[in-house]
Formats: C-alpha cells, structure tokens, sequence
C-alpha cells in the first residue's frame, strides 16, 4: 500500500539543475508527473529529494531505529546507510536481527551493511562474533545493500584470509565494501583501495582525503557528535562533488532533536558552495553508490520527497516516503511501536582496590583525547612515587575500561584532557566491543560508577558529589527504549553533570566511548590492556 496526491510548490531538479515552480503528482507510491508551473515562485516552499546519512550507527543516538526514524524524518532524512555492528559486537546476530526487525513499520528507509569487523580486533574482549558465513546469509537479503566499514586495515595490506573472504562476498554480490583507514596514505592507501573498497570516512585532513579520492575512493564527510571533519574535508564540495557523501557515524540523542544531514547541507550552502552539487552529496550520490531504492525525484521514482521552508536553513516541513506523510511541521505520523530489548551482559562487583597501580618510579604513558576527534596522541608524564594515580592538577586521570561479559582484572590506564575535578562518569557505550568505560579523579568514584551499570546492566552514569544518576539503556546497554525527547533530556542532564565537574568537551560521553576503539591510533586502552594503534599491539604503560 503506497500513497497518491498532488502538491504545488518550486520543484528542485538536481539531475537537470534548475529550480521551477510546479505540480507533482504521485500514485502508489510513485511519480507520475512532474507539471512546470512556470518560474520559481518568490514566497513558495520547495520540494527536493529527501537526504541520506551515507554512514550511521543508529544505536550511538541511544535509541532503537524505530525511535531514530520517528525523529530524523523531521529533518528530512529518508534514507540511512546502518552498519550495526555496534550490537553484533554485543550479541552477534541476534542483535542484526534486532535491528532489522525493529526498523519494520518505521518509514525511513534503513539500508543495514553487513559488519565485516565483529570483533574489530583480537586484542580486546567482544561478546560475539560475525562469521564469513554470517557475512554471506546477510548479503544475500535484500535489506542488506553492502559490507560494512572494514576496520581491519591491517589486514587487508597483509592479505589475512578471513579479511579477503569477507571483501571477496561482497564483490560477489555485486555490493559496494565500505572502508574505515584514518590516516593511511601513500602506497599503503592505494594497496588498501585496490581491494576494493570503496570509501572511507575517516578521513581528517583535505591531504588525505584528496589522495584517497585521486585514486578512486568515494569520501564522506563526517560531521556527528564526537568527530567533526566538516570544517576540514569541506573544499571537496567544489573540487570532487562527485565523489562526496555526508554522514553523521555516531549522533546523539540531543543532537538529533535538533538536526541531521540537513544541518550539514545548510551549512555548505552557507559558505556557497553550489546548491546542486550540495544536495546531490546529500541525496543522488549515495542513492547511486549503494543502490538504494529511493527516490531522486524523476517521473517513476518512489514518492521519497521533502518540502522545506527555503534553501538556506533547510527547515523541513514535511517528509514523504511512498507517497506517504511521515512528519509534518516538526511532528512524526508514525505510531508507537511494542519493543523488547535483548541483552548480553554478566553483572559483578569491583572493588575500589581493583583499581590500584603499583610501578616504578620514572614515566608512564597518557592519552591525550582530542576534542571533536577520535584520534589521540600520547604524551609521557613522571610518576610521583611508587603509587600511580590520578593527577586533578595536571589533568591526568584514572581510565577503566573493565569486561562486562565475564568477571575479569578492570584494565588500567590515564587519560588527559577530560577535565573533571570531581568524581567520575562511565558508559557501556564503548566503541566496538562495549565494556564498561569510566574516567575518574579517585577510585572510589570510578568503582562506584562501574557498580552502577553492572547493577543496569548498561548505560550511562555521573558519578557527582557521591550520588549515582543512571541513564540506563536496556537494549544491549546501547540503546534507550524511550523516544528521543526523553532520551535527550535524559542524556542532556547527565551532560550537564559532567561539564558542572570542569569538562570542557563538546561531547564528553561520546569522547569516552572511543577511548577503547583500538582501530583508530594513536593510544587506546581494551579490557585487556593499553594498546598501540600505529604498531597495532599492546604496549605497557611504563616505557622501559
């Protein structure tokens, strides 16, 4: 069953560039025609394509893609490109089934990756594992438009077996293979590109995303939560508009009340870039690459249009799918929905004294986090006895990364740059495998913290002034059963709790998730100990 109508209003044609006002008719769900009214109309709203996230994490917004989709209509997104592999680190394919199954009903077309990487390394504790042949069932439904991200670009330069069987599927089905290489250029980049893999969005410097697109590599622009690569990738608009998509990777929840990729076209257009060359990045091109059965707004199409206000903030008034109104106004048509979280998580208790290090005299390492990045560096700071503990002065504090699928040693380290002068805040939200992060200025706070969300059994905590304030996330620990208005509220006060602390991070809890995400250098820390993401091993936390 698909919709049918008739709407007036100045047509946007990206394909032919010209803006006229018009009539567009559609019938079950598809475009019959396309009427030209005369000239653009002073004062009319404009219909245009819908746009498309070409890279998300639905669950990194907290809510399940039902809530997700209930709230980025609003901005005019119609189309999601949703590697899942956050749950599938979780709970395998139980939690792709998940996914798919709770996206039913919702509207927004979600197109689901295969995750190629799950775990995403050997050097930290996952709680599942996707195989080759998981790779091959998933490729085969139609739900299931290309292999996602593949991480593991060490593995693709030394030709590991189970890494070329995964790419070799995809190739097989005719399905585009994602990538995910911050950093890598050179011989190394194109070694990594002939595999063929066909985009990356990692990239976060104009040097090596021009080198990539050179050799024939699709980039997206990435402007979420956490990594904001806009303000450096931009220049690609006028130089390489075919070959750019826009993506979000990670949105949370108070920023989607607020946005999406319309945000990102409003903000293009802004520094004037071409208006065609903008909305085809944020519709046409990723439509092409992974051929989406969406609309592009041509006679036959699906009925997947947006109406908006003007084309600069590119406020959206209403979102068609198949003909059908999924929001108008600011406000989803779509019905609530009946949810049932699933989970894989073995609660226990860790004692402060867990958490105590003992060392030599002399240096240690440090994680310097980055704000608006996922990259670190390392910095190497003094000891001060034999005691190894947070330093509020310096801004030098306690990391915990402790496994949450079986009762293990919490791994240790420090980070920099967090800020807080009190207490402590921890999450399950932990890029890829999703142990329990905390950072602290004490350990009392950290364990605290930790307890909190063992007792959950996931989601995020404040440790302030000695209380506990919970926000738990029931599916897998990631992912809140609420709607985003609740959620965001939520997220927002124990936001606020850990900027009142002295965090001076744009997104502190996202920041802290990808303190563990091992496949992205310079320094992270597993459940199994501090890692070298340049040399791709463990390294100890005192230098010998």
């Amino acid at each position: 069953m698909s919709g049918s109508g008739k709407l007036q209003g100045n047509i946007v044609d990206i394909h032919e560039r010209r803006i006229f006002h018009g009539e567009l008719t559609f019938e079950n769900g598809k475009i019959t025609e396309l009427l030209k009214l005369g000239d653009e109309a002073p004062g009319e709203t404009y219909l245009l394509p819908g746009f498309i996230d070409a890279h998300i994490h639905i669950e990194s917004s907290m809510l399940t893609p039902f809530e997700f989709a209930k709230k980025a209509l609003t901005h005019g997104t119609i189309a999601t490109i949703s590697d899942p592999h956050e749950i599938a680190n979780v709970c395998g394919m139980e939690g792709v089934r998940f996914m798919m199954e709770n996206a039913q009903g919702a509207g927004l077309r979600f197109c689901f990756g295969a995750p190629s990487c799950v775990p995403a390394t050997t050097f930290e504790t996952a709680g599942a594992e996707i195989t080759a042949t998981d790779i091959e069932w998933l490729l085969s439904q139609k739900e299931f438009l290309y292999l996602s991200e593949m991480m593991n670009y060490p593995g693709v330069l030394f030709k590991d077996p189970m890494v070329m069987e995964k790419i070799a599927i995809a190739h097989r089905f005719g399905k585009p293979v994602d990538g995910h290489a911050p950093g890598l250029q050179g011989e190394q980049a194109i070694q990594y590109i002939e595999a063929g893999i066909s985009t990356d969005h990692e990239c976060f410097t104009l040097d090596e995303a021009l080198h990539k697109v050179n050799n024939g590599m699709k980039i997206l622009i990435r402007e979420g939560s956490a990594a904001r690569n806009f303000d450096a990738l931009h220049p690609l608009l006028q130089s390489h508009p075919s070959m750019v998509m826009f993506c979000s990777d990670d949105k949370h929840p108070d920023e989607l009340m607020t946005g999406h990729i319309n945000k990102i076209v409003a903000r293009a257009v802004a520094l004037g870039y071409d208006l065609f060359d903008v909305l085809r990045c944020a519709s046409i091109n990723p439509i092409s690459h992974y051929k989406i059965p969406a609309g592009c707004l041509r006679i036959g199409d699906p009925a997947d249009f947006i109406i908006v206000e003007n084309l600069k903030e590119f406020d959206v008034v209403a979102t068609y799918v198949d003909g059908f109104c999924l929001s108008e106004n600011g406000q989803s048509k779509l019905s609530d929905k009946n949810q049932t979280p699933i989970n894989h998580f073995m609660p226990y208790e860790i004692q402060t004294k867990d958490l105590e290090l003992y060392g030599q005299a002399g240096k240690f390492r440090v994680i310097d986090a980055i704000d608006g990045q996922l990259v670190t560096k390392c910095s190497i700071h003094d000891t001060k006895g034999g005691v190894l503990s947070s330093d509020i002065g310096s801004d030098i504090l306690k990391l915990v990364v402790v496994n949450r699928y079986k009762q293990s040693k919490p791994a240790v380290a420090f980070i920099r740059n967090i800020g807080i002068k009190s207490g402590a805040f921890a999450s399950t939200v932990a890029h890829d495998s999703h142990n329990i992060i905390a950072v602290g200025v004490h350990d009392d706070a950290i364990a605290k913290a930790v307890n909190a969300l063992m007792e959950s059994q996931g989601g995020l905590c404040v440790i302030n002034e000695g209380n506990a304030d919970v926000l738990p996330l029931p599916v897998a620990g990631l992912m809140s059963l609420d709607p985003c208005e609740v959620v965001a509220k939520d997220y927002e006060r124990l936001d606020a709790q850990v900027k009142q602390m002295g965090c001076k991070l744009r997104a502190p809890f996202m920041t802290l998730s990808f303190m563990a995400l091992l496949v992205i250098p310079e320094m992270k820390l597993s459940d199994l100990g501090l890692f070298d993401g340049s040399s791709f091993k463990f390294i100890p936390l005192q230098p010998e």
